[in-house]
């Protein structure tokens, strides 16, 4: 495994970690600032800025758990993409509900001065029967 390989999980492994302790201050520094994510049905969540926003308010009444497996990555120069399966769980604080979606995701990352950080996530994630 390289360098970069190595630091692109540890990227990965720090999302998880953060989204799980519902540290959303730790995310903006894993993403790039014009990062796009696309998820089926919806328009594209443009920038780091509306993804935390996004975020914030579910957490005051929601926890999320998420794993997640790295099947591939691939680096070429300061860009590298990964394919993963990701498993997430969004959990009511209060117990009333549970949401789990499971799917595959394309991660593309942009090597910055900062390191590796998320510029692209594609996400087909589908809702889970058995949450």
């Amino acid at each position: 495994m390289t360098d970069d390989e190595t630091c692109l999980r540890n990227v990965v492994a720090q999302w998880h970690a953060a989204t799980n302790a519902g540290d959303v201050d730790a995310l903006p520094a894993l993403m790039t600032e014009d990062v796009t994510f696309l998820v089926a049905g919806q328009p594209p969540m443009r920038g780091r800025d509306a993804f935390v926003q996004a975020l914030k308010p579910l957490l005051v009444t929601h926890r999320i758990e998420s794993t997640g497996a790295i099947q591939e990555i691939e680096v070429s120069g300061d860009l590298a993409w990964c394919r993963s399966e990701l498993d997430v769980r969004v959990v009511a604080r209060d117990g009333s509900a549970v949401m789990r979606r499971a799917g595959s995701v394309l991660s593309i990352f942009r090597r910055s001065p900062d390191g590796w950080q998320l510029a692209r996530d594609a996400n087909l994630l589908t809702l889970q029967k058995d949450a």
